[in-house]
């Protein structure tokens, strides 16, 4: 059970040369930040630099039977966290990282299951970032959510997330 004031253990990275299992990480995902219990994460996947979830319609539901915003708005937050922190785990470092700035436009409402993709905003972003903590140590990556709801896309989400340095 998660205390308040307590970090969560970081799960250990993984070897050289291999890639996290997206299975073990939604596990301890869902341990250390417990509302992702209730989000829906059907599956997590990685496709080049982007990061895609499917997700239950179910557990977002608002009271017009369509997506909730605030619960869809903390998923694109939540996915952006987690491409950034995948992303840091792959290049073999354990950093934190925050969310410094997000924002969100719903286009059309969400009446079914659906998926959540991210990626970096620049194609040249991630190597900017990997320049940027050589550096200085901490950086920044602005990246982009879509949600999609079959072919419709219904929300798009851009945020910058913080590296902090090691320490």
């Amino acid at each position: 059970m998660r205390e308040i004031g307590i970090p969560h253990p970081r799960l250990p990275l993984p070897a050289v040369g291999y890639e996290d299992d997206m299975a073990e990480f939604l596990v301890w995902l869902g341990d250390a930040i417990p509302m992702v219990a209730a989000l829906g994460i059907r599956e997590m996947r990685r496709d080049g630099d982007a990061l895609e979830w499917q997700l239950a319609l179910e557990p977002s539901l608002n009271d017009k039977g369509t997506g909730f915003g605030g619960a869809l708005t903390a998923q694109t937050t939540l996915l952006g966290w987690c491409w950034t922190t995948l992303w840091l785990r792959r290049h073999g470092l354990s950093r934190d990282v925050v969310v410094a700035e997000a924002s969100q436009r719903f286009l059309a409402p969400v009446t079914g299951d659906y998926r959540l993709t991210c990626e970096p905003e620049a194609g040249d972003a991630p190597s900017a970032l990997a320049e940027r903590l050589e550096q200085r140590g901490k950086g920044r990556i602005a990246l982009v959510q879509r949600l999609w709801c079959g072919d419709t896309l219904c929300l798009e989400a851009c945020g910058d997330y913080a590296v902090l340095p090691a320490g």
